[in-house]
């Protein structure tokens, strides 16, 4: 029996196995998805995170595949209404370190241990000495245990620990369509705020620039609508050279959700699992990487001494929830700032813009988009 078994091999699993192996314990890697998703969800590292994944020998890698961005801008109609200047910050990394989650991902692999493939859980049910976590491979059903398990698969785990209801979800109604393209351009994240909504371009590495816009049209979910609307946001914000790069769309919408509680016996939750929020502001999956490398010596210690730290666990949780509710209360903000208005709301949003983004409150503003909010940070 393995001292821990971590169910989900996302960045945030990934990170709480390696980090584990590399504090001594016997852990063993689950996940659903039968290969690594090829994808690039989460692409930004705030300076925390690349601070803590820094004595497990994670960031200098990670640093090397990526693109440091040390400023942003607010625009509207093509003036610049503000900077946000993460150079400025005192911090060991003064930067928002960008790349795809792909290569997060194989990174944080190479340090874990093997993932076995193929597995979905269907229940986990605590013990007083173990976990059983009941599992459906190619073969058919089986049970696996563990003195420790840690979900870290995603929100669509949330039901395997958490009586329905337990946690309360919301879906906003907005939505927002994405595309990485070609498109070159300055190593600086812009954010477009005008009367139609928020659009925002985000520098990655290759050439690549990461494009989100707040969909109008949301009902039309055909690919070729959704690629038509994208490129047009694009083109008249950004450019029709930047719009024409765009070779087509997804999209998606945003829930805010938060667990009270993140331990239950000897299983433990984190990520998205529990907490869920907006990517508008890209703190979801850095929220989760804190989760894990700090839970991650505490578990090594439980594995150990065979005691559960309990004070040390329950103040990281509070720690944790914490953390996760401001960073979720950001997010909505960031949300709400990034909806269509009406021209006086649109000259009221610039006017107020101009203002955060001055001085001291410009300097509070990139603090607390750079995860300085985090409990952990």
């Amino acid at each position: 029996m393995p001292d821990v078994v971590v169910v989900g091999a996302g960045p945030v699993g990934l990170l709480a196995a390696a980090e584990l192996r590399r504090l001594g314990c016997d852990v063993t890697v689950i996940e659903r998805r039968p290969v690594a998703g090829p994808g690039s969800r989460a692409i930004g590292l705030h300076s925390p995170s690349l601070a803590a994944l820094e004595p497990g020998g994670y960031t200098e890698r990670l640093l090397a595949e990526a693109l440091r961005v040390d400023r942003g801008e607010a625009r509207a109609d093509g003036e610049v209404l503000g900077v946000v200047r993460f150079d400025r910050l005192s911090r060991r990394f003064p930067f928002v370190a960008t790349l795809p989650q792909a290569a997060t991902e194989r990174v944080l692999t190479d340090a874990a241990p093997a993932v076995e493939r193929g597995v979905t859980v269907r229940g986990v049910v605590a013990d007083r000495d173990a976990v059983r976590i009941g599992v459906e491979r190619a073969g058919g059903p089986g049970e696996m245990r563990a003195a420790v398990v840690i979900v870290a698969s995603g929100a669509g785990a949330r039901d395997l620990v958490y009586r329905p209801g337990a946690v309360a979800a919301r879906e906003y109604a907005d939505r927002y369509l994405m595309s990485d393209a070609p498109a070159g351009g300055r190593p600086v994240a812009e954010v477009h705020l005008d009367r139609g909504g928020v659009l925002e371009s985000f520098p990655m590495p290759g050439g690549l620039r990461r494009f989100v816009a707040w969909d109008p049209s949301p009902d039309d979910d055909a690919p070729t609508a959704r690629t038509a609307r994208l490129r047009e946001a694009v083109a008249d914000r950004v450019g029709a050279d930047a719009a024409a790069s765009i070779a087509g769309a997804t999209s998606f919408r945003v829930r805010r959700a938060v667990a009270p509680r993140l331990r239950r016996g000897r299983v433990v939750v984190i990520g998205d699992a529990a907490h869920e929020v907006s990517p508008i502001g890209g703190q979801g999956m850095n929220l989760g990487l804190l989760d894990a490398v700090t839970l991650a010596p505490l578990v090594a210690a439980w594995a150990r001494g065979g005691d559960a730290p309990d004070a040390e666990l329950a103040r990281w949780e509070r720690r944790r929830v914490a953390s996760a509710r401001r960073a979720a209360m950001l997010a909505s903000l960031n949300t709400g700032l990034g909806r269509p208005l009406g021209a006086a709301g649109d000259r009221a949003r610039r006017a107020a813009l101009r203002v955060l983004l001055a001085g001291p409150a410009g300097r509070a503003f990139a603090h607390a988009y750079a995860m300085s909010l985090d409990l952990d940070a």
